[in-house]
């Protein structure tokens, strides 16, 4: 059962305050917005915890228009909005967003989805589907809809929920046995004989990570924004217990830097042996380790792997990384006046 969460008492706000005010003032606009709580932030997934409260936090009413009508109607809107709002309601004060008006985030479809996915539609080839960065797909299918007359944006959360196609799977797989392989375990074997333990504490990060977004991967489940990562990789329903006990150990400060390469051989073997059972890869006999070049087993994968995927996306590297928000972001920020800015971050002045 899930946890009571803020975005229980964002709904009961807009049912009490929000849908009757548009529905009063904007009829025929408001039969085209899809409102609920969705995008950014530990409440869409209702992962609010005690830290949530301490920035960007409060009721929270996300609204998306279509964009022609965002450009026609929306400073409207936004006007009867901040003027017929309360400043609180039931105690809590109202959520500062991305607009002027608190509690409710107004914006356009096409813009929040460009600003997270990349796209302005459910993907519709291959390289599309590759070109939405795997941590932002929750920012459009997480969180709850309650209003969606139109169903334009709800076509759009469902077609991202049924999860990637076959060969976008395959080839965000391939990706990343190359990346856990070539470019983590085996960089880490070289850091620590060359005792470089800048790069060793880099790699052996990225390693794990990539080896934690194959377990997504493999279990058929989107791979989260990191700070989310912990929770949502023990709720994997196959691999989350496999790899538990290397995950939990591997990262702690007490783990020599011989044991963390152990251990991210031994995830070697659980991801591979997964790989095997999924028919994914052919079965094969045990390698060794080498002595100067760690336990590339899932380069091997890679290669097999990379065979599967249609030739047209063989050489189209899977996007990863916030990069549409970002572009986004920095926009915003530029226009926000450094003083509203430093408040947001929390920065006090020592005195």
């Amino acid at each position: 059962m899930q946890k009571h969460s803020i975005i229980d008492e964002s709904h009961a706000f807009w049912d009490e305050v929000v849908l009757p005010l548009l529905a009063a003032r904007f009829p025929a606009e408001t039969a085209q917005m899809a409102a609920g709580v969705f995008g950014y932030g530990s409440e869409v997934l209702r992962l609010d915890d005690v830290y949530s409260a301490d920035h960007h936090f409060g009721l929270r009413v996300n609204v998306l228009l279509p964009e022609e009508l965002m450009n026609t109607r929306g400073a409207a809107i936004e006007d009867a909005l901040a003027e017929g709002l309360p400043s609180a309601w039931r105690g809590r004060e109202l959520r500062e967003g991305y607009t002027r008006t608190k509690g409710v985030a107004l914006g356009s479809l096409e813009h929040h989805l460009r600003s997270t996915i990349g796209l302005d539609a459910p993907p519709n080839s291959y390289s599309q589907w590759l070109s939405i960065p795997e941590e932002d797909v929750m920012h459009i299918t997480a969180g709850e809809v309650w209003h969606d007359p139109s169903g334009r944006f709800s076509a759009v959360r469902e077609a991202l929920a049924g999860y990637y196609p076959e060969e976008v799977r395959l080839r965000r797989l391939a990706h990343w046995c190359r990346y856990f392989s070539g470019m983590g375990v085996y960089a880490l074997k070289r850091a620590l004989l060359r005792e470089n333990e800048l790069y060793a504490s880099t790699t052996f990060a990225r390693s794990l990570r990539w080896g934690v977004q194959m377990a997504f991967l493999l279990d058929r489940q989107y791979y989260p924004y990191d700070k989310w990562l912990a929770t949502m990789f023990h709720r994997l329903p196959r691999m989350g217990a496999r790899l538990a006990a290397i995950v939990e150990e591997a990262p702690k400060l007490s783990t020599s830097w011989e044991r963390k390469l152990d251990l991210l051989h031994q995830m070697s073997d659980v991801l591979d042996q997964a790989m095997v059972e999924d028919g994914l890869i052919a079965p094969h006999p045990r390698y060794r380790v080498s002595a100067t070049s760690g336990y590339r087993l899932l380069e091997s994968a890679y290669a097999e792997l990379i065979r599967k995927c249609p030739v047209e996306i063989r050489g189209v590297v899977p996007q990863w990384e916030q990069v549409h928000w970002e572009g986004f972001h920095s926009e915003f920020v530029a226009g926000v006046g450094l003083e509203d800015w430093r408040r947001m971050l929390l920065l006090e002045e020592c005195e």
